[in-house]
């Protein structure tokens, strides 16, 4: 039994939908068995999946196929994630906790003028 691999990425909840699971197929940040995979492309049982989203990089291999999408305890069940992956994702979460010391937040909101300066930095307008 097979399944399209963004129906899949979509019911094992790594994509809020299932159009964020495709396009992301698309820009090439899933793999299936080290090959850049296309959003038609059948996921099995067994098959190792790298995984890149908002939430950090994973590295998972396929124990269950799902076409719908269930409660998280349910699509937790549908992979293993690697400890090489667990851990990876850990630091880069540490990583980026350590990084909000350099990088404080703003006093307050941006003023009018400020927003036009930003803007005008960025090459807009």
């Amino acid at each position: 039994m097979s399944l399209r691999i963004d129906k899949w990425l979509w019911a094992a909840r790594f994509f809020k939908t299932r159009a964020q699971a495709s396009k992301a197929c698309d820009l090439g940040r899933i793999h299936s068995n080290g090959i850049e995979a296309k959003p038609a492309r059948e996921v099995r049982i067994g098959d190792r999946l790298n995984i890149k989203n908002e939430g950090g990089e994973f590295d998972i291999d396929v124990l269950a196929l799902s076409e719908m999408r269930g409660p998280a305890a349910v699509a937790q069940q549908l992979y293993h994630e690697t400890d090489a992956s667990k851990d990876a994702r850990a630091r880069a979460a540490e990583e980026r906790k350590a990084m909000l010391i350099y990088a404080p937040l703003p006093e307050r909101r941006p003023s009018k003028r400020d927003r036009r300066r930003i803007i005008q930095f960025r090459g807009g307008r």
